[in-house]
């Protein structure tokens, strides 16, 4: 039977004891609307309460809050236990709440998501076994450290870490301490074309979204892609640090600080990118209605925030896209041109030739042949 979890937002005047008399009311009559309810989580600070429920479907969840005591959900979303737990650490009661006879419970399931990304920019040679070796280490080592600031990881992939924290005084810490771990090993390989973003967001399990912290997800990992710096900070995060700790984050040439103006800027940008990058009749003018700007407002912004003026960053985007595509060799150059939004293939080449890192990333393609490394070459040329 597939598990939902549900938000409620409640009024100021409800406690953690009355969400508890909730709960119980819940467990009283779930079976007859063939549920399970597992655990919930309540935020005092932020009057939201969210329920952990096996259930046939939403609308099972939906009338037995009704019938149990009226207060049904605002959201209903499907998750996956595995996940949930991954992200707030339980899928049951904790056991301080077990003995006693309400099984009062004020843990929040507000998280700090943490995004980790090693990007590299060129490749002069084939991986060496020193630099196989030294960028194991440091993932080893990026592990241990989210072990000791109580970091989770929920999801790890090849250079790419999905992080979630209870603290988010740790969360910062922890992503100074992988800062600095960076430098260590960027100087062990003595390679500088490897590039470390941090984005640090925090946010809530269950919004307007589909999945589970999508929305915190999603505006993390847009600002590890896009914004100027090694670790970048939402405005949330640093709000909450600072009021948790006496001395205050400040912004260095690597730490960047959004504000919400920022965040709302940077997702309209990404959304409309998102749907328009693949038009080859896209054009940068087309930009502005949607962020809401003028041309010159829209240059301004994002130099300042991405460090690259609207034309560079729509051709970088393109560029990374048709990288990607041309890893998994799913065409040959001439059709992934015109499927990443260029004009013409010799168009495509000339940028590829300018900017001499995706050059090289393209010759020496990771996990493929020769054939395939100088048939690309060959057509670029």
């Amino acid at each position: 039977m597939p598990i939902y979890m549900d938000r409620h937002d409640v009024s100021e005047s409800v406690t953690a004891d009355a969400i508890a008399q909730l709960h119980q009311a819940d467990l009283k009559i779930q079976d007859q609307f063939g549920c399970r309810g597992l655990t919930y989580w309540f935020d005092e600070k932020r009057k939201t309460a969210f329920c952990l429920i096996e259930a046939p479907d939403a609308k099972a969840i939906h009338k037995m809050h009704d019938q149990a005591h009226g207060q049904v959900p605002n959201r209903v979303i499907e998750v996956e236990a595995s996940i949930v737990e991954s992200f707030l650490g339980r899928i049951a009661d904790p056991e301080k709440a077990q003995n006693t006879t309400l099984n009062i419970i004020n843990d929040p399931a507000f998280r700090t998501i943490m995004v980790i990304s090693l990007k590299r920019l060129s490749l002069i040679q084939k991986d060496s076994v020193q630099f196989k070796s030294s960028l194991h280490n440091y993932e080893n080592a990026v592990l241990n450290l989210l072990n000791v600031y109580e970091g989770t990881p929920v999801k790890q992939t090849e250079n790419h870490f999905l992080v979630s924290f209870k603290s988010v005084s740790n969360a910062v810490h922890a992503a100074l301490a992988i800062q600095l771990l960076f430098k260590d090993f960027r100087n062990d390989i003595t390679n500088d074309k490897i590039v470390l973003k941090i984005g640090l967001g925090a946010g809530v399990p269950v919004t307007e979204k589909k999945l589970i912290f999508e929305d915190t997800i999603k505006l993390t990992e847009r600002m590890c892609k896009i914004i100027k710096g090694e670790i970048i900070v939402s405005s949330e995060v640093k709000e909450l640090y600072n009021s948790e700790n006496s001395n205050a984050l400040s912004e260095g040439e690597n730490i960047c600080f959004l504000t919400q103006t920022d965040e709302k800027f940077l997702n309209l940008l990404m959304d409309y990118t998102e749907s328009a990058w693949s038009d080859t009749n896209f054009k940068v003018d087309d930009f502005s209605k949607p962020v809401g700007c003028s041309k010159s407002q829209l240059y301004r912004k994002m130099i300042l925030l991405t460090g690259k003026s609207p034309n560079n960053f729509i051709k970088e985007y393109r560029l990374n896209e048709a990288l990607a595509l041309l890893n998994r060799n799913t065409g040959n150059v001439s059709e992934i041109a015109f499927e990443t939004g260029f004009s013409s293939p010799s168009y495509f080449s000339k940028c590829f030739k300018k900017d001499m890192a995706f050059r090289l990333l393209i010759i020496y393609l990771p996990n493929s042949g020769n054939n395939s490394r100088f048939r690309y070459l060959s057509e670029l040329n």
